[in-house]
């Protein structure tokens, strides 16, 4: 082979290639957890001066009233509140499964309770 042609396709190859479709990034997995999360922060972030969010989570005869939703990832979310004995109550659950209930309230406490969010740290894998 001369080396004029072998420069000849090289160059072929490189334009091929430039101008070739590049494969689409693949979908990003849907995360319930996420939306779970902007839902409530949704409501959060509407509430007036004199309101706060009552979230409350029932599970085996015990109501927690959530001040924190803590995802250790997008699959699983540990709520942590007071019970009815006014206890710290943890309850960790699938988001699938997850099923809240939440309601604005007029409050005289000053500043209102707000809930608080931790998110998964971003993969570096």
């Amino acid at each position: 082979m001369a080396l004029g042609d072998l420069t000849k396709q090289l160059a072929e190859q490189a334009i091929r290639s430039a101008t070739a479709p590049k494969p689409a990034a693949p979908p990003q997995p849907h995360h319930m957890g996420a939306d779970l999360l902007a839902q409530v922060q949704a409501m959060q972030k509407a509430l007036k001066e004199d309101e706060e969010l009552l979230v409350l989570f029932h599970a085996g005869g015990e109501t927690v009233r959530v001040h924190e939703f803590f995802f250790p990832s997008w699959q699983v979310a540990v709520l942590t509140g007071t019970g009815a004995d006014k206890s710290v109550t943890r309850a960790i659950s699938p988001v699938e499964s997850l099923q809240l209930v939440c309601k604005v309230v007029k409050t005289a406490a000053s500043p209102p309770a707000r809930i608080k969010f931790v998110t998964p740290k971003p993969r570096t894998d």
